[in-house]
């Protein structure tokens, strides 16, 4: 799928932000479809289907945090990439958005070509997601599916948000080596300017409610670790 079948759904209320983004996305070739509250947005959603929601938090009728909510609990919209678009910088904000499967944040006033840039990188590898054919990653009682972005655990579904998958099958690639907390971002959040280190911890815990405390290790002062707890070592006695 090429840049000019990508379709982005920009669902904010005010007028100025939806004509300056449009403007700025439709001239990178992208379809862009608009709404201007959550209630609109996931009407609108359910009938073009986008590849991207771009959600401002502070609207009318339905915010952007419980459109978020609702959408993820539609089959339909499991993987589709959401990111946040809000003026307000309180830390309660962000980890409210990543609690309700966000996949990034993007803070207003803002910036027209570093707005671009980021939504072309996430798309970019969106599409190159799509072209991956590996096979299921197998790890004890976890299978993850890179290809499908589903996980079981003992046969049963676990349903993770995009970026929780993705940081979920970065340590489970390499089990027992350590990452970093600047290798997290760099590998799952690429060049985003906005994600900061209380976002991976948002993330980790995310997976441990999900999964259990028996996958992710945590080095204190380093990162974090895949390691199945029946294979750590057991200290000499």
């Amino acid at each position: 799928m090429g840049i000019m079948e990508q379709k982005i759904l920009i669902v904010d209320d005010e007028p100025d932000i939806l004509e300056l983004i449009e403007y700025h996305l439709k001239k990178e070739g992208y379809q862009v479809f608009l709404a201007s509250n959550g209630h609109e947005g996931i009407h609108v959603a359910k009938q073009v289907h986008p590849d991207l929601i771009i959600l401002d938090i502070m609207m009318p009728k339905m915010d952007g945090i419980e459109a978020c909510r609702l959408m993820r609990a539609i089959p339909e919209f499991k993987n589709t990439f959401m990111v946040f678009l809000t003026a307000r910088s309180e830390e309660y904000s962000e980890i409210a958005g990543f609690n309700v499967g966000a996949d990034d944040y993007i803070a207003k006033p803002i910036k027209p070509r570093a707005l671009v840039s980021r939504i072309n990188a996430i798309l970019r590898r969106n599409l190159s997601d799509k072209d991956l054919v590996e096979s299921k990653l197998e790890i004890g009682d976890l299978v993850i599916d890179r290809e499908a972005f589903l996980v079981f655990q003992n046969g049963e579904k676990v349903t993770l948000a995009k970026k929780e998958f993705e940081l979920l099958h970065l340590l489970a690639t390499k089990p027992g080596k350590v990452y970093t907390r600047e290798a997290i971002l760099k590998n799952v959040w690429e060049d985003s300017v906005v994600v900061t280190n209380r976002t991976i911890d948002v993330h980790i815990r995310k997976l441990r409610e999900k999964l259990g405390d028996n996958y992710v290790t945590t080095v204190k002062g380093v990162g974090y670790k895949f390691e199945l707890a029946n294979e750590k070592a057991i200290p000499n006695s």
